[in-house]
């Protein structure tokens, strides 16, 4: 059954793998798609019924976008936060709110928010130079980290100062950026709930997840978290008073850092569908993407039941530098209850997101075995 919600069109501002999903799963629904993105022939251009090539910050070609669809929602931070408000004043729907996208994208404002609103965060601090740097080294202690305020994502623009030695190095390679310091968590997991609400406002949660990083990059979700109930339940009442404190419909990624005597902190937050959110394209009976649609487009959302016990992903990131030519796909998912998802990019290159595969199963060790086993399968 397709639905329309007097509605026909979605813009989506960004044309990666984010998007790609977003428009297939708008698709299943009866909607159509025009996504904007600097790439030609993006991977969201496979799915979408149109590609508009430009920038995420180019205020033209988002407004060029919005002539040509009736509600427009976002794949990446850096899109234009002024000029989709600018949009919204003007009577477009925009989802989320894009007075959320400009707290959330500055990476310093964002802490500030959750602190104000007395949500649990790692200590931080403005850094404007670096004698800065130097007295947040004697506060905080080695390691901390400093971070871009801005634009950074999958470790880029994050650097972990061990001692005085690191701080002109860091401000050499982060120099681009105004900065921030965050002191170090030593946690024991690193945990995310994906959450989305509608536009009646109500809240609908996919259990706690697992992340495991390399090198800053998400490498494996496992679903559920493997923790206790407890802290489980802890972590989805923590993405439940982000929400509460946030403006906005559609879907936000909560990511948290589990210390050893149980506290739960949050990280980051994404205003948008996530990597650590992949996995319910097949876990469960309705995805993120699918939920992220119905709540732009006034759908009413739907409470998803899981598809098996347990579900693992593995990112599949690239190996080598040219043409993209993904190989093995087959044998990967002839190991049986394992999805490949290829993304389409055109060019590969060392650790960048190429495409992730799904395994489900009545264990984690048995799904993280067949996970491990189909990604050795393939090579790209």
């Amino acid at each position: 059954m397709k639905f329309h919600y007097g509605m026909k069109t979605i813009g989506i501002v960004g044309g990666g793998q984010l998007g790609k999903m977003l428009a297939d799963a708008a698709k299943k629904l009866g909607f159509k798609t025009i996504v904007l993105d600097p790439t030609p022939n993006a991977p969201a251009s496979l799915s979408a019924d149109k590609q508009i090539v430009g920038s995420f910050k180019d205020k033209q070609k988002i407004l060029e976008l919005a002539d040509e669809v009736d509600v427009i929602t976002f794949e990446i931070e850096s899109a234009n936060a002024e000029a989709l408000d600018e949009l919204e004043k003007k009577g477009k729907e925009v989802h989320p709110s894009p007075k959320t996208l400009s707290i959330i994208k500055d990476k310093f404002e964002q802490k500030n928010f959750l602190r104000e609103h007395d949500i649990a965060v790692a200590d931080f601090a403005l850094i404007e130079n670096e004698d800065d740097c130097l007295k947040q080294g004697k506060l905080f202690g080695y390691p901390f980290l400093l971070k871009a305020r801005f634009d950074a994502y999958d470790g880029r623009g994050n650097f972990v100062i061990k001692s005085e030695g690191d701080i002109t190095p860091a401000f050499e390679k982060l120099k681009s950026s105004p900065l921030y310091a965050e002191k170090f968590v030593p946690f024991v997991k690193e945990l995310a709930v994906v959450s989305v609400r509608g536009k009646d406002g109500k809240i609908v949660s996919f259990p706690t997840v697992e992340t495991v990083h390399k090198n800053n990059i998400c490498h494996i979700v496992r679903s559920p978290a493997p923790v206790s109930e407890e802290i489980r339940s802890r972590a989805e009442t923590l993405a439940r008073s982000v929400l509460s404190a946030l403006e906005g419909v559609g879907v936000f990624a909560i990511e948290m850092f589990l210390t050893a005597d149980g506290e739960v902190l949050v990280n980051e937050i994404a205003p948008r569908v996530h990597n650590s959110g992949h996995h319910t394209i097949e876990a469960f009976t309705a995805s993120q993407f699918e939920q992220h649609i119905r709540a732009i487009a006034g759908m009413p959302l739907v409470d998803p039941s899981p598809n098996a016990e347990v579900s693992v992903m593995i990112n599949i990131l690239g190996e080598q530098s040219g043409p993209a030519i993904p190989k093995g796909v087959m044998e990967a998912e002839n190991l049986g209850d394992t999805t490949v998802h290829i993304y389409g990019k055109m060019e590969t290159r060392p650790e960048r997101k190429m495409g992730h595969i799904t395994t489900l199963a009545k264990t984690l060790s048995e799904a993280e075995e067949k996970a491990v086993k189909a990604r050795k399968h393939i090579s790209i």
